[in-house]
């Protein structure tokens, strides 16, 4: 049977980027297929956000032989599929370069690789890459756990775009849980392909709550605003409405073509909905100190780097806080392996959420007009020929004043943001459950 749903994650590893991996890779394989694991720098630099993926192979290998000689179950999509790996961006496409290894570690993983060096790979995977070993030679065997996946040589997102050239029509959907640089490449270099993919689910923004980097961003969006904003453009029907001014006239990717075969179907998961999904230090030590004693190499990989994290949320709350690590990049993954639950939901209708790329204390903010004005187009709108084309039937819905576009139904962005999931209090369990049998 094939598989209900296919997906590229695009993700900087990073403590739930991993959990979110192997929420994805520990499903059935009527479920879910992961077809490429794209890369990209973000909580850490790019090299050792590849190397935490290569690392998690590394330990599957091991905790699926652990778990065969136990009698305990496998991941399903793991085995059955081979998903692509392939690098990605190391900067952002305008801005500084943005981490943070203040709360995932320096690797990361909070030292799992120090930790734990029988659970990480030697350096030789980098051959898997492209990249020069000292000490080795082209006939040299590859790294056993490599059968998990096929490394690329290429740039992730070419092989985002050949992957939806070469699939039929909305049959990929891109996550995207890290900084949108891949995502913005891929887009730039061919809107239309690119505009096959059947859903682009984005992790990222803050729009009602307060943001985790400033007062008003979220890091997957401060990382790269630019990257974001020309994403988000692709959702509205003049994408040039709402894509970032240029640096003194010139765009680092250029323009969108005039017109495009279709807008991009973008659904939001900001800070709003994945902050409350939490995972507690109890629930998780209850569900992981079994399997330590019975020896589960991934209980002994995930117990490091999330306890580490767990620490680390009690030294920035101190004692009392009842604050538990949330499912930011999890919920993502879950939303594609529940996506037809009827407790999914949506604003009731696209938002134009913006994306603040200049200013000096808002940059990465996500703008939303909440002023509760009328748009008088959705009113009494006059629908007219353009005189440069005259079988293009458009709405001419300008209102005085409104330079923006705000009040307009043609400008601005269309965004589905979710707002509920099938069970807040619930996922943190679900997730335990999947990944440790």
């Amino acid at each position: 049977m094939a598989p209900k749903n296919r997906i590229i994650i695009d993700t900087d590893p990073g403590v739930d980027d991993v959990l979110a991996l192997l929420l994805a890779l520990s499903a059935s394989p009527e479920e879910l297929e992961v077809a490429m694991i794209s890369v990209t720098y973000g909580n850490v630099p790019l090299q050792r956000c590849l190397r935490n993926v290569v690392a998690m192979f590394h330990v599957l290998e091991k905790e699926m032989k652990w778990r065969e000689a136990n009698g305990k179950p496998t991941f399903g999509a793991l085995n059955a599929y081979k998903p692509i790996v392939a690098v990605g961006a190391s900067h952002p496409l305008e801005d500084e370069e943005l981490v943070a290894d203040h709360f995932h570690g320096e690797d990361g993983l909070h030292g799992v690789h120090t930790a734990h060096p029988d659970l990480s790979p030697a350096d030789t995977w980098r051959t898997l890459f492209g990249d020069k070993v000292e000490g080795t030679t082209d006939s040299d065997e590859p790294p056993s756990f490599s059968r998990f996946f096929t490394p690329s040589k290429g740039p992730a997102h070419e092989e985002i775009l050949r992957i939806l050239r070469e699939e039929p029509e909305d049959t990929i959907t891109v996550v995207a849980v890290g900084p949108l640089t891949n995502v913005a490449l891929a887009a730039a270099k061919d809107p239309e392909t690119f505009l096959r993919v059947k859903e682009l689910v984005v992790m990222g923004g803050a729009v009602n709550t307060i943001g985790n980097v400033t007062p008003v961003a979220e890091f997957n969006c401060m990382a790269d605003a630019v990257a974001a904003a020309r994403v988000y453009a692709l959702t509205s029907k003049v994408p040039s409405s709402t894509m970032p001014p240029t640096i003194h006239g010139k765009s680092v990717l250029g323009a969108y073509p005039e017109k495009l075969p279709r807008q991009l179907k973008l659904s939001l998961f900001p800070l709003d909905i994945t902050t409350p999904h939490e995972l507690h230090k109890e629930t998780f030590n209850q569900k992981i100190q079994p399997l330590l004693k019975q020896g589960s190499p991934l209980a002994k990989w995930t117990e490091t780097f999330l306890n580490g994290t767990f620490n680390k949320i009690d030294s920035m709350l101190g004692e009392g806080h009842n604050e538990g690590l949330s499912l930011h990049d999890p919920l993502t993954i879950w939303y594609m392996l529940t996506r037809d639950h009827p407790e999914w939901t949506t604003v009731p209708k696209p938002e134009d959420i913006r994306v603040e790329t200049c200013g000096q204390w808002t940059r990465g903010m996500h703008v939303i007009d909440n002023r509760g004005r009328a748009k008088p187009a959705e009113v009494d709108s006059t629908v007219e020929t353009h005189p440069e084309d005259p079988m293009d039937a458009v709405t001419f819905d300008e209102v005085p004043g409104d330079t923006m576009g705000w009040l307009s139904l043609r400008r601005g962005n269309r965004i589905n943001r979710v707002v509920s999931s099938p069970g807040q209090d619930a996922f943190a369990g679900i997730l335990l459950d999947r990944i440790f049998a």
